[in-house]
């Protein structure tokens, strides 16, 4: 079926040049980025960055399974095109406000369809839409991206097997490859969002409100220049199993992808074009393409920080009772998130029986309501952990009654796949959550598409090699690498669960995976670095509250952090070296830096975000001897008046943060 999709994509670009074909042009507000679209005996599209084509001529097509093909034989019968200028509220985002700015074409084609692009000036989308009496069935979709020359990328393999288990079977965490477009592989299917170097301009394929359909891979079909999309067909048997049985395993799937309603718009495909690093790592076009917000008051949504244990292990020591599964143990962490300004304390797997899935058996060690009721008196919110199944199951009564308890979330795990069955699920959550006025923070699960937009309580997305990585993996791996490449490709999707904050830091040499008392690669400030780098509106402490405690300046510091912001501007940057992200939250700016396992120096330019006056910062920055004793910092105040110009030391997996305030 492969090869005969590519080869039904291939011969829609062969013939796009027909005599009968129609061509159409949308260009960006700006008037330098323009697609050019090509309808006739097929349905393609090029990009072009003044007049420098980045894309070449890729096909769009829907297959049905009554052998009918949308983005063929096209008979245009409407054209539309208008400017459309907008601002769209963001409250839980990296910026409080989007400028929604674009030029529009569609295309109304006889049969019943449409196309739609949108050419903003930091990219170009389109998305098909249907407007049929019968529902019917779409079997596969053809969505390229071909490219003139063999650029290089980075792409992330989404950890496929393809023999023992289902191949669509991920938990869509995996470091990244910079390899040429010839290079990706045909076998293993690389997750999106997507970067191709196009002599120096960064292309990212990325997708936008994914409803009722699968979501997109992209692989390499004949080791050519060309990336095409591939999407999990429906599952057709499920079996329970996996992770202490709390998860639906695909047995068997459908030959197609998705039963369709008559009428309905499908899921935007985006090539988002940057001129330089740092633009990439702050664009904001799979939030703007989404559908707006379903809430009609989202006001009790409040991210915060949350105290965590899983990643240390319930790592406690000097107290009186053995850490752990239960009550004693919740209540120190709701003791530490009290005494620091932190606002949530989660629960993670454990509460619940094991291989029950039966998120009201609860074992006898937690007594649930005192611990929420402790809290509360604290000032501190509680969420929970949920396996997917166990919350899917009985999903109405587990919201309604745990609501009423005054919990004030949930952290819904072990997804593991993003066919259209699971991505139904997504929704569904959202939309039950949100009427029992609960947070969601999705892990183990595909990568945002917009959700978050759509439904503000949805707050965080797994889908990243977070810190948890360091758990289990071996001496060699690169997370330091990976943390200044994911900014630009991973995090263009959408919020991160990284999961923050180790107080147990190593220098290159020194790291190894240690389960019960793990420790981060890099320096302290690093760590510190990442609550500005990375975008989490439930933005974890990683690490214990004894570990907390006795480095209490850090403690404190990243308590004080915000983790929704007003604005956000990348400052400098380069994929896979080094970022510097600077975020605002009322007249106070935090700035983040982080470097790869290279010492790096960087001059940094603060009146592209200060205003005139004085202004006073508080640094926390590598020390002398970080490059071995990775936790090794040094805590300064310095003051900034006319000359806003810092330079700044980072070691090697280093890092700096900075709060600026006037």
């Amino acid at each position: 079926m492969k090869k005969l999709l590519s080869l039904l994509c291939a011969m829609c670009v062969l013939f796009s040049a027909s005599a009968a074909d129609k061509v159409y042009t949308v260009t960006s507000p700006d008037g330098h980025l323009s697609a050019t679209v090509t309808a006739g005996s097929s349905l393609s599209y090029t990009v072009a960055l003044d007049g420098k084509q980045l894309l070449a001529p890729s096909a769009i097509a829907l297959h049905l399974t009554d052998g009918s093909v949308l983005g063929q034989g096209c008979k245009v019968a409407k054209r539309t095109q208008k400017q459309v200028s907008e601002t769209i509220a963001a409250p839980f985002y990296f910026r409080s406000t989007i400028a929604d700015n674009y030029n529009l074409l569609k295309l109304d084609f006889k049969g019943g369809y449409s196309v739609e692009f949108r050419a903003y000036n930091d990219g170009v989308a389109y998305r098909l839409a249907t407007a049929k009496k019968a529902d019917y069935t779409v079997k596969s979709e053809c969505a390229e991206f071909n490219f003139a020359a063999d650029h290089k990328c980075w792409v992330a393999y989404a950890n496929l097997t393809g023999t023992k288990r289902d191949p669509y079977f991920t938990s869509f965490e995996n470091i990244y490859n910079h390899i040429p477009l010839s290079e990706v592989s045909d076998i293993k299917l690389a997750m999106t969002p997507a970067v191709v170097d196009v002599d120096g301009v960064k292309v990212c394929i990325a997708e936008s409100d994914v409803e009722h359909y699968p979501g997109m891979f992209i692989h390499n079909t004949d080791k050519s220049s060309s990336l095409k999309g591939h999407f999990a067909p429906a599952a057709k048997d499920i079996k329970l199993g996996g992770h202490n049985k709390l998860q639906d395993l695909v047995a068997a799937r459908h030959d197609y992808l998705a039963v369709c309603s008559g009428t309905r718009t499908f899921p935007w495909r985006a090539v988002i074009v940057a001129k330089n690093d740092a633009e990439l790592a702050q664009t904001d076009m799979v939030y703007r393409l989404a559908s707006p917000s379903r809430v009609a008051d989202a006001s009790w949504v409040k991210p915060g920080k949350v105290a965590w244990e899983w990643w240390n292990h319930w790592g406690l020591s000097g107290v009186d009772f053995e850490a752990g599964v239960n009550t004693a143990t919740y209540k120190a962490y709701i003791d530490f998130a009290a005494d620091f300004g932190v606002e949530y304390v989660i629960l993670d797997e454990g509460w619940a029986t094991k291989y029950k899935n039966d998120l009201f058996d609860i074992v006898p060690q937690i007594d649930m309501k005192h611990i929420v009721d402790y809290a509360a008196s604290k000032g501190v919110g509680i969420i929970l952990w949920a396996g997917y199944k166990a919350f899917d199951v009985d999903m109405e009564r587990v919201c309604q009654h745990y609501s009423a308890m005054g919990v004030k979330g949930f952290k819904i795990d072990f997804l593991d796949r993003d066919d259209v069955d699971m991505n139904d699920f997504h929704y569904r959550a959202a939309k039950c959550c949100a009427e029992y006025k609960l947070m969601v923070d999705f892990h183990g699960c595909p990568k945002p598409t917009g959700l978050n937009r759509t439904y503000p309580n949805v707050v965080n997305f797994e889908a990243v090699h977070g810190l948890e990585q360091m758990k289990w993996r071996k001496e060699n791996t690169d997370q330091m690498a990976y943390d200044v490449t994911m900014p630009y490709i991973r995090m263009v999707a959408g919020p991160i669960d990284y999961t923050q904050g180790a107080m147990r830091n190593a220098a290159r040499k020194n790291y190894r995976p240690v389960n019960n008392e793990p420790m981060s690669q890099g320096t302290r400030c690093h760590q510190l670095a990442a609550y500005s780098v990375f975008f989490s509106p439930l933005s974890m402490l990683c690490d214990s509250p004894t570990a907390y405690r006795k480095e209490a300046e850090c403690a404190a510091f990243i308590a004080s952090i915000p983790t929704v912001w007003e604005q956000s501007v990348v400052l400098d940057g380069k994929i896979g070296e080094w970022v510097v992200t600077a975020r605002r939250a009322g007249n106070t700016w935090y700035v983040g830096g982080m470097t790869n396992w290279d010492k790096r120096t960087v001059e940094l330019d603060l009146s592209k975000i200060l205003g005139e006056g004085t202004w006073s910062v508080e640094l926390f920055r590598d020390g002398a001897n970080s490059h071995r004793i990775a936790s090794d910092y040094v805590r300064q105040t310095l003051t900034l008046d006319q000359n806003k110009s810092l330079t700044i030391n980072m070691a090697p997996g280093g890092g700096f943060m900075m709060r600026i305030s006037k």
